[in-house]
């Protein structure tokens, strides 16, 4: 038996599975760490894209919001000029983004003004960056395929994290030195960057790699958070209404919504087409945290009646832990604190793949120099 084998089989399993754990990090960490870097950086940009966009159009800021009669108008004249052409469902003007924000296919966006309809601005994945990142970071540029890719990923940064605080932990009474940072030498110093750092900061980006791959995992996800705390089943949304040849009063149909939403706020109309007559409204219900609502309204548009009200804080605890991924991995609850904590958590990924491959190359070079 040779010296090296006889080292190996004299090695206690737990110290043979901690530098498999080693060689794990470091070399997952290199290459898809270079992926989650790029995602995390993509989501620091997005956690301020709507201030990015006011900012781009302070003017959309400078005039008061309309009423209800001028805002039927306005939307009356999107839906004629716009539905034809693809329109899919509208933001409704709020004090937050004073605007009509249109929905297209292929992820474009456009802009109207919210007292006469008129489009302000066209925004997709080619003419703007923002929305090119969010492409990056939703689906990595690569569509479904790419989701599927960053769902993987994901999973991976989560092994990447959890085995770091393994190999992290510090002993009995060392604590205080193993979030120290250190000067030198290089090996000392980028490894001790790059654990303390990572201890500390841990419980931030585990949770928003945690709660981004729920939202690539929703559809599994949420089935299974329902049936762990026994929600019961998911609302079923009223038959379709066969459309018809008739007017319809928008002024009245948004006041019909505000009146059974009971406080909430009218966030975004998905229109009739032609396979089903009835307006969906979503809402966001008092103590909800999504910033557009997962509550929803449906109307008879040639009543102005309602048909049925969804509220999502008076679903159970699983839809609701569900419903609450999304705004805490964007950084939309707990105002401009939460809002740069996400922003922050963002920065760390590519801060950890700088510092680890440093601390490879200078391991490196010292087993080159010091054989």
């Amino acid at each position: 038996m040779s010296h090296r084998q006889a080292t190996s089989a004299s090695t206690p399993p737990r110290h043979r599975v901690r530098g498999a754990l080693k060689w794990l990090h470091l070399w997952l960490g290199l290459i898809v760490g270079t992926v989650f870097a790029l995602v995390a950086l993509s989501g620091t940009v997005l956690t301020f894209q709507r201030e990015i966009l006011l900012a781009q159009h302070p003017e959309w800021t400078r005039r008061p919001l309309p009423g209800t009669d001028a805002q039927a108008k306005a939307f009356a004249r999107l839906l004629a000029e716009w539905q034809p052409r693809g329109l899919r469902s509208v933001d409704i003007p709020t004090a937050r983004l004073p605007v009509w924000q249109a929905y297209f296919p292929d992820g474009e966006r456009r802009y109207f003004d919210p007292a006469s309809g008129e489009l302000l601005l066209i925004r997709n994945a080619d003419n703007d960056p923002v929305l090119w990142l969010r492409e990056l970071h939703t689906h990595l540029l690569y569509g479904e395929t790419g989701e599927d890719l960053l769902g993987i990923c994901g999973l991976i940064a989560i092994f990447l994290l959890l085995s770091g605080l393994y190999l992290w932990w510090p002993r009995k009474g060392a604590l205080a030195a193993s979030l120290r940072w250190h000067a030198g030498p290089p090996t000392r110093r980028w490894l001790s960057w790059h654990r303390s750092t990572g201890a500390v900061l841990l419980p931030l980006l585990l949770l928003a790699t945690v709660t981004g791959v729920a939202i690539v995992y929703h559809d599994a996800g949420r089935p299974a958070l329902r049936w762990s705390f026994d929600d019961g089943p998911e609302v079923v949304p009223p038959l379709p209404m066969a459309p018809r040849e008739a007017d319809v009063d928008w002024a009245a149909i948004l006041r019909a919504a505000q009146a059974a939403v009971k406080g909430g706020e009218l966030r975004r109309i998905s229109p009739p087409d032609d396979q089903d007559a009835l307006v969906t409204i979503r809402y966001r219900a008092i103590g909800e945290w999504h910033p557009n609502g997962r509550s929803q309204v449906w109307l008879d548009p040639y009543a102005a009646r309602v048909v049925q009200v969804h509220t999502a804080t008076r679903q159970g605890a699983g839809a609701r832990i569900d419903e609450a991924m999304y705004p805490l991995h964007g950084g939309f609850i707990g105002g401009w604190p939460w809002q740069w904590a996400v922003a922050a958590s963002g920065l760390l990924p590519p801060f950890f793949l700088v510092t680890g491959f440093l601390f490879w190359r200078a391991r490196r070079r010292r087993t080159v120099t010091d054989p």
